[in-house]
């Protein structure tokens, strides 16, 4: 039997007193235990909230889709969409078509979303799995951006590569002591993997 008073465990000197107080006596072995709390107990909330905000997020993109981009879920997977974007005409990689995966988290939008490219591209911040190094979808990333924000901020990134944060250094390299190197390889690599 254990007992308890406000807390307090067998303190020596309370508990003479505390057995001669039966009402205070506390068998907590009485009392049913509560299962363990489970992850992912609420998942399916979480998921609903991802669902009405992706919802949301693909009307705003068929009502006001933004200018050389598009998206939208693969089948009626709703978490899983694809994404295009259209080279940037003052860009190596005008004229290329780039295809983009992006996987909404169970907890979008407190999450960001995972977005890679599927096309091979020739760039600093993106490697050869396709990962893109974008402060958004890391460390900057705000329930306040959308889909629409993150697709146009990948195509100013196309026309301004970032190689102080590069994901590929060699690349980054190029870019900076060789502009020309750079944009000639970015030029064929747009012509060999996405026209």
């Amino acid at each position: 039997m254990f007992i308890a008073f406000f807390g307090l465990r067998q303190n020596k000197r309370l508990t003479p007193l505390l057995l001669h107080l039966p009402y205070l006596r506390v068998d907590f072995s009485a009392f049913p235990r509560l299962p363990p709390c489970k992850k992912g107990l609420h998942t399916k909330n979480k998921s609903d909230m991802a669902l009405k905000r992706i919802n949301k997020e693909l009307t705003d993109l068929g009502r006001d889709p933004p200018s050389s981009c598009s998206a939208g879920p693969i089948g009626d997977d709703l978490f899983h969409w694809q994404a295009t974007i259209m080279g940037p005409a003052d860009s190596p990689y005008a004229s290329g078509v780039f295809f983009l995966a992006i996987t909404f988290p169970t907890d979008y939008p407190f999450k960001p979303p995972k977005v890679n490219f599927t096309t091979r591209i020739y760039h600093p911040n993106i490697n050869s799995n396709g990962s893109i190094c974008l402060d958004i979808l890391r460390d900057q990333w705000s329930p306040a951006l959308t889909i629409s924000k993150v697709l146009l901020s990948i195509c100013s990134m196309l026309t301004d590569p970032n190689p102080d944060d590069p994901l590929v250094p060699e690349i980054a390299h190029v870019y900076k002591t060789d502009r020309a190197r750079y944009e000639a390889t970015a030029r064929e690599w747009t012509r060999k993997y996405a026209i």
